[in-house]
């Protein structure tokens, strides 16, 4: 298997890690930061922004997951690109948003 398609599947495993906060907190009717607010990545956007933008980068992971190779979630390799790229990206945006959020700071008893 060619390593673009391993790449494209790390890609798209970032895009999935991506699209479902914004997709479920706009669902949920909640603001929530985006590339498309002031400033970007860091003010709020509207619910109905987040919805669209969630699925926009649903419609990317499709196309680089299912569009590109013939990605099997059985092989090893290709689930590991996957799973690397969504634990990645998870982990970047926990550590850029929970400056937010206080989710950096350890919680006490």
């Amino acid at each position: 298997m060619p390593w673009l398609h391993l790449l494209s599947y790390f890609a798209g495993g970032a895009t999935l890690a991506n699209a479902l906060p914004h997709f479920v907190s706009g669902m949920m009717g909640r603001a929530f930061q985006s590339p498309f607010a002031t400033p970007p990545g860091e003010g709020l956007s509207s619910s109905t922004v987040n919805v669209l933008w969630g699925f926009a980068n649903l419609v990317l992971f499709y196309l680089l997951v299912c569009r590109v190779g013939d990605f099997d979630l059985r092989d090893p390799a290709q689930a590991a690109a996957l799973g690397l790229g969504m634990l990645l990206l998870g982990l970047f945006t926990a550590r850029h948003f929970g400056r937010f959020h206080g989710g950096n700071t350890p919680e006490r008893p």
